[in-house]
């Protein structure tokens, strides 16, 4: 996205006006005001994650400086936001001695994952997105079952499939489901916090926030009627995915004037969903989350069909 937060003080702290676009960068904004509002909402929910995610998020940055990776791009943030990703994941679903460390080390894997990716992708014009982040932080988390120093948290303790049941009750609290939506793409939980992220999008651009707020919207709503559990719609777990397919399919990949846009957002925010229950199910045995995976295919998905429906 084009920056819309660069100011002329900014211009003297060009490292960490990077670094707040890398945050930004996670919802596909490249604005240093809307990073240093979403580091706010994580640093409110939790200090150790608010310092995890400026450190993850500086290492990537400063990894694509020192590697040599294209300066327009370091300068964009986009060596950051799968590094701050990773490093937040690797740290909430890891426990032990070793936990920062990894955290911190996943944040550099995830940086050249992402220059390898870029790379790889140029020819074909399609976008890395979280592909880097969340391929690493599956790797480091499988790698705990081989690894005594670290291990997986109670959380992600995996299940068998043939005892699981679908469990639909509990009441759905929507307002709070909703701006959980927000906070859940970076394992946040609290209106404050979903508050805060959202006016973020709204400052970089109305229609990016007009599509965070329908992408949102249709989400949970498709998971409810689709008969997904309570439980997980009251904790955002529908909406965040859903979020990031309509800004990316809808808005921040948009070319031309592509009257198609608005209804493939739609459609997008609606297989999210279906693609986080399938995903979920394949995962359940191995105790791993299934972070962005969902949004990540469904942006690639049409994306790609409109690259090669575009062609003569």
């Amino acid at each position: 996205m084009k920056n819309e937060g660069t100011i002329e003080s900014g211009k003297r702290f060009p490292f960490l006006l990077a670094t707040m676009k890398g945050i930004s960068q996670v919802i596909l904004i490249e604005n240093w005001l809307t990073g240093l509002l979403i580091l706010t909402a994580i640093t409110i929910t939790s200090l150790e994650l608010g310092v995890i995610a400026f450190l993850s998020a500086a290492i990537g940055t400063l990894t694509g400086r020192l590697g040599g990776g294209n300066r327009e791009s370091v300068e964009k943030g986009l060596y950051g936001y799968n590094p701050m990703l990773t490093g937040m994941a690797l740290l909430l679903f890891l426990e032990g001695p070793a936990s920062w460390g990894i955290a911190l080390f996943g944040a550099v894997i995830a940086a050249a994952f992402t220059a390898s990716m870029m790379t790889l992708l140029q020819p074909t014009g399609m976008p890395t997105l979280t592909f880097p982040y969340i391929v690493t932080t599956w790797l480091l988390l499988l790698s705990s079952y081989r690894l005594d120093t670290f291990k997986l948290t109670d959380e992600t303790v995996p299940q068998d499939l043939s005892h699981w049941k679908l469990e639909i009750a509990g009441k759905i609290h929507w307002p709070s489901a909703f701006l959980d939506g927000a906070g859940q793409i970076f394992f946040l939980q609290g209106m404050a916090a979903g508050l805060l992220i959202f006016i973020g999008i709204f400052i970089a651009g109305w229609k990016l926030g007009l599509y965070a707020v329908a992408g949102n919207i249709i989400g949970i709503c498709a998971a409810y009627l689709l008969g997904a559990e309570h439980l997980l719609i009251d904790a955002g777990l529908y909406g965040y995915n859903a979020i990031l397919t309509a800004l990316a399919v809808g808005v921040v990949f948009r070319e031309g004037t592509n009257r198609l846009a608005p209804y493939t957002a739609i459609i997008g925010s609606i297989l999210t969903v279906l693609f986080i229950a399938s995903i979920d199910t394949a995962l359940l045995p191995f105790g791993l989350p299934a972070l962005t995976m969902p949004f990540a295919l469904s942006t690639s998905i049409f994306i790609g069909a409109r690259k090669m429906m575009q062609q003569p």
